[in-house]
């Protein structure tokens, strides 16, 4: 059992059923359509969102326990999602294959973070986004959760060289007020991004 298969172990859900507000509020002001990559979905309340909103869409997440739950949000919102078991280290990424993906909360060391980017860019197609929600690098001193280790936060610098090259629909990076179940909640330093890739 994983760190995140111990964590979803429970009933509850831990995260919350609700979709992160960031995502909830860019689809409304930024309807999208096509197929949706989720990664780092956990217990798939972001997935099952996007599905509501008529994507075809289809989660990656390393935790047995977190697609478990995941399926069962979708069958309890009536919604299909696509689940696939993912370690991102040994990821199978399709070049333009998405239309858009989708990362929310998904942290990891420098290394893999970077390898994660750089295969989102190549995976998404012409035209197609890229939209986040993460914690900054200046999110450590607050009380709301995420990683307590600077190398799996996100520097605002890194983020905006990687996709350098893409049109910058948003990019935002400061407070905001979370409520996502008891993990995530009160005020969090984050970075928002909505990135198109050129055509």
């Amino acid at each position: 059992m994983n760190h995140w298969d111990v964590k979803f172990n429970t009933n509850e859900y831990v995260y919350g059923k609700e979709p992160n507000e960031f995502l909830k509020e860019m689809h409304k002001n930024h309807p999208f359509s096509g197929e949706v990559l989720a990664i780092a979905e956990g217990e798939g309340r972001n997935a099952v969102f996007l599905a509501e909103e008529g994507l075809d869409v289809t989660a990656w997440d390393s935790s047995k326990e977190g697609i478990k739950k995941l399926k069962n949000l979708a069958d309890e919102r009536n919604v299909h999602v696509n689940t696939e078991m993912v370690d991102l280290n040994q990821a199978d990424w399709t070049k333009n294959k998405w239309d858009e993906i989708v990362c929310i909360y998904g942290h990891f060391d420098s290394e893999l973070r970077h390898k994660v980017l750089e295969n989102v860019k190549e995976s998404i197609k012409p035209g197609g986004y890229y939209v986040s929600e993460v914690f900054s690098i200046y999110q450590i001193p607050y009380e709301s959760g995420g990683p307590k280790i600077e190398d799996m936060l996100y520097d605002p610098q890194e983020v905006l060289e990687v996709f350098k090259d893409w049109k910058m629909i948003h990019f935002f990076m400061g407070e905001v007020e979370r409520s996502e179940g008891n993990f995530h909640s009160g005020t969090a330093h984050v970075i928002q991004i909505i990135a198109q890739k050129p055509v």
